[in-house]
């Protein structure tokens, strides 16, 4: 089995005004939501072997908290994964297939409809991803993603 983990980025502050979305920074919250969640993925042995992150400032600096706690693992910026529907974000973990635990750093309600899409098989079937939230999701090694063929393993939220 190989595994998806999602973390959705940690919480963020408001746009200033004339503030574009990307560059919006994590609140003092999400700061230690993030340190949060780079601690629960160490405690509990998901150390990513590649992860991918969305351009968007919060998701990049949610990232380099958590990656403080776990240490060196290979990231890349996606751009894709910013405002991506389950569909897309589909299309970016089949295209990194080749890596047995793959971190996607992102947002809702991507995040949220995908970890429902491939648990449950309908994207509809979410109750919410909080900010700082990861979710775990077997997947069988050679398969190519589809809906309902995940075991969701973990959830966790700050």
């Amino acid at each position: 089995m190989r595994e998806l983990i999602l973390l959705r980025h940690a919480h963020a502050e408001p746009a200033a005004p004339g503030q574009d979305d990307l560059d919006r920074p994590l609140s003092l919250q999400g700061q230690a939501e993030a340190e949060a969640a780079g601690r629960w993925l160490l405690e509990h042995g998901y150390l990513p072997d590649r992860v991918l992150v969305s351009p968007a400032r919060r998701t990049r600096e949610t990232c380099e908290t958590v990656m403080a706690a776990l240490g060196y693992v290979e990231c890349r910026q996606e751009a894709r994964i910013y405002d991506a529907t389950p569909g897309r974000l589909i299309q970016i973990a089949d295209d990194n297939r080749d890596q047995g635990r793959l971190l996607m750093v992102g947002h809702n309600p991507g995040l949220e409809q995908l970890a429902a899409l491939l648990a449950s098989g309908q994207s509809g079937d979410f109750r919410g991803m909080p900010a700082g939230a990861v979710a775990v999701l077997a997947l069988p090694d050679e398969a190519t993603l589809e809906p309902g063929i995940a075991r969701l393993t973990a959830f966790w939220w700050p």
